[in-house]
C-alpha cells in the first residue's frame, strides 16, 4: 500500500519509542471490573499518577531542566491557587481557557513534575503535537432523502441548513466554488486561527478536503462530489499549520472558543480529523474532557479513529485508537471502503483504518497501569480514495501531484482524492448535521444511539473494528424524524420515545436492502433491543454517558436497569458481524474473559500474552510493546476500483 508522506514528528515518535522500552512492574493478578468501569464521571476526578508518563520519562533521562510546554488540570475549585503556583515556577507565555480549567504554560519538566505533587492540581501532561489522519451521498443513503418529507421536518430540502459543522483541521480554502451558498455567499461564516502563522487557509490541503466531504455544496461536475450536508454552515477554526502539524494547546483553544461561541453560530457538531497517541486515558487526557464537557453542553463530537490498522509487515494489529478517538463521549469513526461502488453489498473496513480496544491507560502509585480498553471505533464510514475539494496550491498536491483528481484545471474547482478515517469523520460528522436539522431537540447521546442502531455491519469484521457497522444516513434520518420533540431530563424511564410505530429495520440503496445492527456500543460491551429506539433510557439525557448504564457483577456486564429498561440486553462476546444485526456472528472474544484478564494484562484464551502496553496482532494473538513510525494520512488505501474522476466543464450546477 502506497502512502504520500508528510513531515515525520521525529521528537514525537523519538520520545514514543523511548515510551515502549521504559515499562513498569507489570502485575499478573486479575483485577476487578468495576476498576474501569465508567458511571458518571465527573471531569475533575483523577486517580493514581497525577503526571503523565512522557513527563516522567523526560526526568528519567535526565532532562529536568528541559523547557517544555504543558497542559495543567487544576483540581475543583483550586484555580486561584494552582495559577498562583504556575507563576512561581518562572513559567512563561500562561493561556487560560474560558471554558475548561486547563492552564497552558512553558516551564522545566522538573517544575511540570513538582506542580503535579500539588493537592490542588489533578493532572499535568505533555503539550503533544497534533497531527491529520489520512460517490459517498448515494452509498450512505444521503441522496434518497434529501427531498423526502416527514416527521418533524417541515421543509422539503434536508441539506443541513441552519446547523453550524466547526471544522477543526488545517483550515479551509473559503474561494473554492464548494463552498458557496444559493446566492453565491460563503457558507464559512467564521475562521481563525490558532497555529500562530496568522492566516486562516488551507496551505497544507487538509482541511478543505474534510469540510468539502461534510458539507461541499456539489456545484462542480453537476453534483458528482457533493458533501454529505450540502447547505450546513462551516466554522473554519485552523489548528494544524502548514505543514499539518499541531498541539494540543491549539486545539484546545479552539474547543475552548467553540464553547464560548456555539450558541452565535448554531455549533451543533465538531469534525477533528486530527489525533495523536493515546497514552493518557480518556479521564486525564486535556483534549478528552474538553470534548466530554462540550458533549454534556449539546454538541456531537466526532473523532477519527486513526489510520495505524496495520504494522510494517501489512499484518492486522488491535489497539491503536487514537486521542480524542479514545473519549467515550466522542462518535469515533473509522474508515470503510465501498470499493467505488454504490452497493454496499461489497463493502468492507479499510485494512489501515485503526481498531480498538482502546489502550490509553492511568497508572496507579504502584506503577501498575490500568488501561481503559473501550470497544472503539463507534461506527464506520466511507474513506477510501474519495474525491473532493482541493484548496490552491496546497502543500499535499504539490509533494504529491497524483492526488489530484483532473477534475478542473481552474483555481478554486480543483478535486483531490484521499483516504483515510480522516475523509470517514466528515461524512458522519454530515450526517449527524441532516440528523439535527430533521429533529434539533435530539441530544449527543440520541445522535449517537441512532447513528449506530441504523448502521449497517459488514459481514466478516468484529467489533474493534466497525463497531456498530457502516453509517446509514438514510436510516438514521428515518429514525430521527420520528423521536419525540418534547423529551427532557424530566422525561421518565421507558417513556415512549417515538411518535408513532418503530420503522422496519432496514433500507434500501442502490437497489440492495440491508438490514440495521439493531444495537449500539457500550463503553465495554454492546446493547440490542427494540427498547433502545421505542423507548426513553435515561442514558440518552443532557450530561449523561451512554456507557455508564452498564454495571458489573462476577466479572458480567448487564445494563443498569435504573438506566436503562428492561427489554435492553448487553452482549456476551464481541462478535464478527454476518451482516445481520449486532448481535449476530462468530465470537471473537468473550467480554468478561477480555476483561478479567485483558485488562489485567494475562493471557488470553491461549491465543496470546499482552504485556505492559501492547497492542493485539492478528485475530486474538498479543504481542508486547510496538511502536512504529509516522503513518501518513493520505493513505492510498485497499486495492479497489478507484473512484472515476468526473470532469468540469467550468460552469456551477445549482441545486438547492
Amino acid at each position: 500500500m502506497k502512502r504520500f508522506p508528510y513531515p515525520i514528528l521525529w521528537s514525537l515518535f523519538a520520545s514514543l519509542a523511548l515510551l515502549s522500552q521504559f515499562v513498569f512492574e507489570t502485575r499478573t493478578r486479575a483485577q476487578s471490573l468495576n476498576d474501569f468501569e465508567v458511571v458518571n464521571l465527573q471531569p475533575e476526578t483523577t486517580s493514581g499518577r497525577k503526571v503523565s508518563d512522557d513527563l516522567l520519562h523526560k526526568v528519567a533521562e535526565g532532562r529536568g531542566a528541559d523547557f517544555v510546554r504543558v497542559v495543567i488540570q487544576p483540581a475543583s475549585q483550586a484555580e486561584l491557587t494552582v495559577d498562583y503556583a504556575i507563576e512561581t515556577t518562572g513559567a512563561s507565555d500562561i493561556r487560560k481557557l474560558k471554558n475548561f480549567k486547563g492552564r497552558i504554560a512553558t516551564l522545566p519538566v522538573s517544575a511540570a513534575v513538582a506542580l503535579a505533587e500539588r493537592s490542588d492540581v489533578a493532572y499535568v501532561s505533555l503539550n503533544r503535537d497534533v497531527q491529520p489522519l489520512g460517490h459517498v451521498t448515494r452509498t450512505t443513503g444521503t441522496d434518497q432523502i434529501r427531498t423526502s418529507n416527514g416527521g418533524n421536518n417541515n421543509s422539503n430540502t434536508l441539506d443541513g441548513s441552519g446547523v453550524g459543522i466547526a471544522i477543526l483541521d488545517s483550515g479551509i480554502d473559503t474561494d473554492h466554488h464548494s463552498f458557496l451558498n444559493s446566492s453565491n455567499g460563503v457558507r464559512v461564516v467564521y475562521s481563525e486561527d490558532f497555529t500562530n502563522e496568522g492566516r486562516t487557509d488551507d496551505p497544507y490541503g487538509h482541511g478543505t478536503h474534510v469540510a468539502a466531504l461534510a458539507a461541499g455544496n456539489g456545484r462542480i461536475s453537476n453534483g458528482q462530489y457533493r458533501g454529505i450536508a450540502s447547505n450546513a454552515n462551516l466554522i473554519n477554526l485552523r489548528v494544524l499549520n502548514s505543514q499539518g502539524l499541531g498541539t494540543t494547546g491549539s486545539v484546545l483553544r479552539a474547543l475552548d472558543w467553540v464553547a464560548t461561541n456555539k450558541s452565535t453560530y448554531n455549533i451543533r457538531v465538531v469534525n477533528m480529523s486530527i489525533g495523536m497517541p493515546a497514552i493518557d486515558s480518556y479521564r486525564n487526557d486535556p483534549i478528552c474532557r474538553a470534548v466530554r464537557r462540550l458533549v454534556d453542553s449539546g454538541v456531537v463530537v466526532f473523532a477519527a479513529a486513526g489510520n495505524n490498522g496495520k504494522d510494517e509487515d501489512g499484518d492486522k494489529i488491535y489497539g491503536r485508537i487514537h486521542s480524542p478517538g479514545i473519549e467515550p463521549s466522542a462518535i469515533t469513526v473509522g474508515a470503510s471502503n465501498t470499493f467505488g461502488t454504490d452497493r454496499r453489498d461489497d463493502d468492507g473496513v479499510t485494512s489501515y483504518s485503526s481498531r480498538g480496544p482502546t489502550r490509553s491507560f492511568t497508572t496507579d502509585e504502584d506503577g501498575v497501569k490500568h488501561f481503559d480498553n473501550l470497544i472503539k471505533p463507534d461506527l464506520v464510514a466511507p474513506g477510501n480514495k474519495l474525491i473532493d475539494a482541493e484548496s490552491d496550491n496546497n502543500y499535499l498536491v504539490s509533494n504529491t501531484p497524483s492526488l489530484d483528481a483532473g477534475v478542473s484545471g481552474a483555481e478554486n474547482r480543483k478535486m483531490m482524492y484521499l483516504s483515510g478515517s480522516s475523509m470517514a469523520t466528515p461524512v458522519a460528522a454530515g450526517a449527524a448535521a441532516l440528523v439535527l436539522q430533521a429533529n434539533p431537540s435530539l441530544t449527543p447521546n440520541l445522535v449517537k444511539a441512532l447513528l449506530m442502531y441504523s448502521a449497517q455491519p459488514l459481514a466478516g469484521f468484529n467489533m474493534f473494528e466497525q463497531g456498530a457497522g457502516q453509517l446509514n444516513v438514510a436510516g438514521a434520518v428515518q429514525l430521527a424524524r420520528l423521536v419525540r420533540t418534547d423529551l427532557s431530563q424530566a422525561t421518565t424511564l421507558g417513556s415512549p420515545l417515538l411518535t408513532g410505530a418503530a420503522p422496519a429495520p432496514e433500507t434500501t440503496v442502490a437497489s440492495q436492502t440491508f438490514t440495521w445492527s439493531r444495537g449500539i456500543v457500550l463503553n465495554h460491551t454492546y446493547a440490542t433491543g427494540v427498547d433502545l429506539i421505542t423507548r426513553y433510557q435515561l442514558s440518552y439525557s443532557l450530561g449523561s454517558l451512554l456507557g455508564s448504564g452498564v454495571i458489573t457483577g462476577d466479572g458480567v456486564l448487564i445494563p443498569d436497569p435504573s438506566i436503562f429498561s428492561d427489554g435492553v440486553i448487553t452482549g456476551d462476546y464481541i462478535l464478527t458481524s454476518y451482516g445481520v444485526i449486532t448481535g449476530d456472528g462468530v465470537s471473537f472474544l468473550a467480554i468478561s474473559l477480555l476483561f478479567q484478564n485483558l485488562l489485567a494484562d494475562g493471557v488470553i484464551t491461549g491465543d496470546g500474552v499482552i504485556t505492559g502496553d501492547g497492542v493485539i496482532t492478528g485475530d486474538g494473538v498479543i504481542t508486547g510493546d510496538l511502536v512504529t513510525t509516522a503513518q501518513s494520512a493520505m493513505l492510498n488505501g485497499d486495492s479497489g476500483t478507484m473512484m472515476t474522476a468526473a470532469s468540469d466543464d467550468g460552469t456551477d450546477s445549482v441545486e438547492y
